[in-house]
């Protein structure tokens, strides 16, 4: 998609004035676009995409704003020590465990304004349609957004969640980004590291989350509710590749320890490992650093990442040794180190089936078809799926773009989401 043709389908796509479930679509359409302006480029548009990076300016801002429309609807937001927002909605009996829902606003950089934003805000639009209507329910009600979902910062993501679900790393808290600990950076957005454990959740009757698609296949199919069966496992591996700086004119080539060459070759042997069998799984070499980058300097040393993502935990991890076992033919064949050092591991995780029917009886009451699929990207429902019953719905991404300024979904499509979320919560907490 062109950016002409993305301003074309924004400027064309209609206000949905409402629909079924009373979700006022324009606030929600209003809301989406008022956040893109933190992160926004300097003169930019809502086309040209955001950089709201956890931990950054434009997150405490974006943050600042959302808890303002929280507390418009009411939900006096509140900062975990792990620096996720929450506000809670009473229900007629205290005693029952709440139904907990929302997603994240950080994003990528250069990202789209939907990935996270649509659930988060959605979310608030479902109380805002509840008070509205001056309709309790009977169990209690959270709203969350979680902290640093997306892992650009400290290479690590799902980082509110999985404090929530007492998943951090030993020392994560110690790690250190741009110069900056992530202690510190807890503490620039409100939370408190000296306080991690509390940020550990109670019980909950269920999770859900409303997300954008980030693939193509509610697109191609023309269906409106993608009910997810499941979310990929997740490793990351942080590889350093060794050779000898040396000059690029008087080095001849036998002699040369050249760690780029070495790094593209292992770029190549994780496509063609991971392509090798038939599934879903994929492998990606998403980050490269070549030192001293210079043109008259062979490479002596490449810093690269190596992610693999399945729904089979056993595929990933047999997929990650072959891998690394091809790394160390590489090293011989150039005469470098090749030092793999696991970065990050996300178990899979499993929709609860109950829930997954519920999403199918609110899509099918508010008139909408629906498919079940599952997620190749990582979210914060795997956190929470560790510690309750969790589900998550999707809508359509046009054209599957996602972690891009094109990443696109209609404004119908958007208002559907957050009406199939807001049904689901009223069947969960009737």
């Amino acid at each position: 998609m062109t950016r002409g043709q993305f301003l074309t389908a924004m400027a064309f796509a209609p206000f949905v004035r409402g629909t079924s479930s009373g979700v006022n679509a324009q606030r929600l359409r209003q809301r989406l676009e008022e956040l893109s302006l933190h992160g926004r480029p300097t003169g930019g548009i809502f086309a040209d995409g955001v950089s709201r990076v956890a931990f950054s300016d434009a997150d405490v801002a974006g943050r600042a704003l959302v808890m303002r429309w929280m507390r418009e609807a009411g939900l006096n937001p509140r900062i975990d020590a792990a620096g996720n927002i929450l506000g809670s909605r009473a229900g007629s009996d205290a005693k029952l465990e709440p139904v907990l829902f929302g997603s994240h606003i950080d994003s990528v950089p250069s990202g789209g304004n939907f990935d996270g934003d649509l659930g988060s805000l959605s979310a608030i639009e479902a109380i805002e349609v509840l008070n509205a209507a001056r309709e309790t329910t009977r169990r209690p009600l959270e709203v969350v957004v979680w902290t640093n979902e997306e892992g650009v910062a400290y290479n690590n993501g799902l980082f509110g969640s999985r404090a929530a679900a007492g998943l951090l790393d030993k020392g994560e808290m110690d790690h250190v980004w741009n110069g900056v600990s992530q202690r510190d950076a807890l503490r620039k957005i409100g939370g408190d590291p000296d306080k991690i454990g509390s940020a550990r959740r109670g019980p909950f009757r269920a999770y859900l989350e409303l997300h954008i698609e980030q693939g193509g296949n509610l697109d191609r199919q023309k269906i409106p509710v993608g009910v997810v069966e499941g979310i990929v496992g997740i490793d990351r591996f942080d590889v350093e590749i060794r050779g000898f700086a040396n000059h690029a004119g008087t080095t001849p080539m036998p002699d040369r320890q050249d760690a780029l060459i070495a790094a593209s070759e292992l770029t190549i042997a994780v496509n063609q490992i991971v392509r090798r069998e038939p599934g879903r799984q994929v492998g990606t070499v998403g980050h490269i650093d070549v030192i001293p980058n210079a043109p008259n300097v062979i490479p002596g040393l490449v810093r690269l990442t190596v992610e693999l993502r399945d729904l089979d935990k056993a595929k990933v991890a047999r997929l990650g040794r072959e891998i690394q076992d091809r790394a160390q033919k590489i090293a011989t064949e150039t005469k470098t180190a090749v030092v793999f050092t696991p970065a990050s591991h996300h178990e899979p995780a499993l929709a609860d089936p109950k829930l997954q029917t519920v999403i199918e009886q609110a899509s099918a009451k508010l008139g909408l078809k629906s498919m079940r699929l599952p997620s190749g990207a990582g979210h914060d429902a795997q956190s929470m799926a560790h510690i309750g019953p969790m589900a998550m719905i999707f809508i359509p991404s046009v054209n599957g773009i996602s972690h891009s300024p094109k990443e696109l979904s209609r404004w119908e499509d958007c208002a559907n989401g957050a009406a199939v979320l807001l049904e689901s919560v009223r069947i969960l907490a009737a």
